[in-house]
């Protein structure tokens, strides 16, 4: 080997990750980390040291830097500010360098090429001062790293060349086993030429080149231009012995050759079955081909097989399978570009994944713990788990029964959805709950047809899948707002199913699917039955939801009943729930405050690296606190302490939740002037007070609305002043029979809460009592309230929602009530404790209405003819 002389280079590239340069190849490198950027400008643009060249790894980035920058500088300079801290190379091919505080282990190889700038060019400097530099270089010679150091920023080297002298040369090419190795590897060369030639027709130059350059720098120039491994490289880099170079490379060069032939035959076999039409089945033929190559062409891996063993596994009904199969032959039989081959199989590929046999196992039925689940679950409803306890004996007497569908209505937050769920937990099936709010398309329902792109399964379909069992208790939810167009009406593909329904209203439903349900009401709660559910259900979930205990919030049991009666006049308890959730955060915020730190592991550990100590030279310190895993999420609750826990009082009411919104003297502050009654009404959240007020004025003897009315209810507003007006003399209104109530006046009746829709024929009495009021100018009694409709002969009709009704004037307040006579039977529905709190008064024409309605009775009525 030749001794340590001054190379005609600028730079020297050692390997790094998975790029190699070899002598004779040719490189281009983009320059961008402050280190690689300032070797560029002072090892290219200045003279170099003899021996000592800069050293450039190659696939310069700034993440390259960071992860060698470590390995390189061992320690801080002088006061200059340049490094020159050393690092001794042995005479191994690579070191093995390791770093702390890095994932992986870099590893530096201490041979590289001495490398030529061919052309240099600088790009635009950035605002932040970022240069980047485009630097194309030509790998020249072998060397040997003997010292690495640092100078500034980059680094550098002093190196001995591996290349042999011209004498060393000569002497090898003598040895027979050389000149055999030369043939050898010019042959595969030329035989790879003459294949390129005929495939790119650029062979000319290559065999001027295989002619004038001599063969050991040939093998790296070949081997240079071929698509291989960072390991097949290296062995390249590393082979300084010129048989050992001719040798790899010559089989390499009948790799890369015999490579090429594969491919060509590859393709000659797709062209002869190409048709020029099918861009699509050329790619698929050449896939086909090439695993044919590789021996992969195992038709039971095929895609189609798959799916025909999942069908076959899947456990269909003989009449089912039989048209899968059908199906399954005519998929085989398409091509993928066919326009049903898609739908075909996303059709098959359902009909796999239905769980034909796979059924939730039922245990055996027993009715008293079914009864102690649902009322653990529920409380009150007694009726409603009454009925349900019957379903459930009915199915364990005759388990194959076809039994009722079963349909709960009621307003939001009464248990409707959790009611079905312990159904399914009562019989040991698997619950799925399907949203039909909003549901236009009886498509989503039944399903689409296969003829449509895009077409998919229903949605009771798509339910079976997603439960995975085919004895699931289904629960269609919010079927009263489904709704009917041009694409077709979804509530008439429900008339195909059996299942638990659940919605807010019966108006919606259409009358067929109405009749095939049982309807059973759920009215909503009373104060006491909201009271315990609360105590029992609602602040234990909602503690628990906020990572809270009893030992860091107590809400008392009047403090509970405040909060229904100032802040919540629902049928349910949602919004109770949202309150008592508002408290709970509250508390939360308290206890996250005055916590005790957590106790923690004292084992500190402190890091020190020479990366630690580069980044911290100022004399900070990095310290490692260790928390054991151990500690579960209780152990870490129960280090949470406070002094005492958090008990909810009024002053905390008001100030989480605001000014009451509800008090008991609203009644009697709105129904203060005359021409105000109080009415009864039935929305879909429950039972509503509904305040009616009349009002007379100048003008032309018309009737004006207002708030937001039906059709129906319009119709009582006329109704109800034609009756006043008819009985005006009787009721002492008018001094005689000829007076027109109307004259010279209008009358303007208003429901406040104008946003809110209403209507329905159950204010006639309410309407009537407020019309009295104004023209008799007597105030209504503001502790009454009042429901049902009226006829034009003054017969008062039954009216429905009573329960309902008599639920919201016992949440408001109210204490005396009047109601149609003929709704005396519905009085068996309401709580006991309800009516022990009501005095329920019974109307059977408009004039008992009028006698309990005015303080003191109704004066005139002894005047009354009728």
């Amino acid at each position: 080997m030749a001794e340590s002389v001054e190379l005609p280079s600028r730079l020297g590239i050692l390997p790094f990750r998975n790029k190699v340069l070899l002598p004779g190849a040719i490189i281009r490198i983009r320059c961008t980390s402050p280190s690689s950027v300032k070797l560029v400008e002072q090892e290219l643009w200045q003279r170099e040291e003899k021996g000592l060249i800069g050293i450039l790894p190659v696939r310069d980035s700034a993440e390259t830097t960071a992860e060698v920058g470590p390995v390189l500088s061992q320690g801080v300079g002088s006061d200059s500010g340049e490094r020159s801290s050393r690092i001794q190379v042995g005479a191994s091919d690579s070191q093995r360098l390791d770093v702390k505080n890095q994932q992986e282990n870099i590893h530096w190889h201490t041979r590289g090429v001495a490398a030529r700038a061919l052309h240099l060019s600088r790009g635009v400097e950035k605002p932040s001062g970022r240069v980047t530099y485009i630097v194309v270089l030509e790998g020249l010679c072998r060397f040997s790293v003997q010292e690495l150091s640092t100078r500034g920023t980059y680094y550098t080297a002093r190196i001995s060349p591996l290349e042999i002298t011209k004498a060393e040369m000569e002497q090898v090419e003598q040895e027979p086993d050389f000149m055999t190795l030369s043939r050898q590897f010019k042959a595969a060369a030329m035989e790879l030429i003459s294949v390129l030639e005929q495939k790119q027709k650029t062979g000319g130059r290559t065999k001027v080149l295989l002619e004038t350059v001599p063969v050991h720098k040939l093998a790296d120039i070949f081997v240079a231009s071929f698509e291989i491994s960072f390991e097949e490289q290296l062995s390249m880099l590393d082979s300084v012995d010129l048989k050992v170079r001719l040798s790899k490379a010559t089989e390499l060069v009948d790799r890369h050759l015999q490579s090429i032939r594969v491919a060509e035959k590859i393709t000659q076999k797709v062209e002869g079955q190409l048709s020029k039409s099918q861009k699509e089945f050329l790619l698929r033929q050449q896939m086909r081909a090439i695993k044919e190559e590789l021996g992969d062409n195992d038709d039971d891996e095929d895609d189609v097989a798959a799916l025909e063993r999942k069908m076959q596994s899947a456990g269909m009904p003989s009449n089912i399978w039989k048209h899968a199969q059908r199906e399954l032959r005519r998929l085989k039989k398409m091509q993928p570009q066919q326009p049903g081959y898609n739908s075909s199989r996303v059709y098959l590929e359902l009909l796999a994944d239905l769980p034909w046999q796979t059924a939730s196992e039922e245990h055996e039925l027993d009715l008293k713990a079914a009864k102690e689940h649902l009322d653990n679950d529920h409380y009150g409803l007694v009726k409603v788990k009454q009925r349900i306890i019957e379903y459930l004996a009915v199915r364990k007497l005759k388990p194959d029964a076809r039994g009722p569908v079963l349909c709960f209505v009621g307003p939001p937050g009464v248990g409707k959805t959790s009611l079905a769920s312990s159904i399914a937990a009562a019989l040991g099936r698997k619950f799925v709950r399907i949203s039909l709010g909003g549901v236009k398309d009886e498509a989503d329902i039944r399903g689409h047809r296969r003829t449509y792109i895009g077409s998919m399964p229903g949605r009771l379909i798509d339910g079976l899948k997603r439960v995975a069992v085919c004895n699931p208790v289904m629960l269609l939810d919010e079927i009263d707002k489904t709704g009917s167009d041009v694409r077709g009406d979804p509530a008439s593909a429900l008339l195909e199913v059996v299942f638990v329904a659940t919605a807010n209203r019966l108006q919606p439903i259409p009358p067929p699917l109405l009749d095939r349900m049982e309807v059973i009401e759920l009215p909503g709660y009373t104060p006491e039955e909201k009271i315990k559910i609360a105590m029992r259900h609602l602040i234990p979930r909602v503690l628990d939801q906020h990572g809270l205990s009893s030992e860091f919030l107590q809400i008392p049991e009047d403090m509970v009943k405040l909060v229904i009666q100032r802040y919540t006049r629902e049928a349910g308890v949602r919004n109770l729930e949202r309150n008592l959730a508002a408290l709970a955060r509250a508390a939360a915020v308290r206890v996250a405050e005055q916590e005790q730190v957590i106790p923690l592991s004292k084992d500190v550990h402190r890091l020190a690296s020479p990366l630690l100590e580069n980044r911290f030279a100022d004399g900070g310190e990095v310290e490692m606190e260790v928390i054991p895993m151990s500690v579960n999420s209780h152990e870490i609750s129960n280090a949470f302490r406070i002094a005492s826990p958090l008990v909810v009082d009024e002053a905390m009411l008001e100030k989480v939740l605001g000014p009451p919104r509800f008090d008991d003297r609203e009644a009697a502050e709105r129904v203060a002037t005359p021409g105000i009654s109080v009415g009864l009404v039935w929305t879909a959240f429950g039972g509503e007070v509904q305040f009616v007020e009349a009002t007379a004025m100048a003008g032309k003897g018309e009737l004006h609305l207002t708030g937001q009315l039906g059709d129906v209810i319009k119709e009582s507003a006329q109704i109800a002043l034609t009756w006043v007006r008819s009985r005006a003399m009787d009721l002492k209104l008018a001094a005689s029979v000829g007076i027109n109530l109307l004259e010279g006046r209008d009358i303007h009746i208003h429901f406040p809460a104008g946003a809110v829709p209403k209507d329905g024929p159950s204010a006639g009495v309410t309407l009537v009592t407020a019309l009295v009021s104004l023209f008799s100018q007597k105030r209504v009694r503001a502790d009454t309230a009042m429901t049902g409709e009226m006829t034009l002969r003054g017969l008062v009709l039954p009216v429905g929602g009573v329960k309902d009704k008599i639920l919201a004037a016992h949440r408001c307040g109210i204490t005396r009530v009047i109601l149609p006579e003929r709704n005396l039977k519905d009085l068996v529905e309401v709580p006991a404790a309800v009516l022990a709190n009501l005095e329920v008064l019974l109307a059977k024409r408009m004039e008992d209405v009028l006698e309990q309605a005015f303080e003191g009775g109704c004066p005139w009525r002894q005047h009354s003819k009728l």
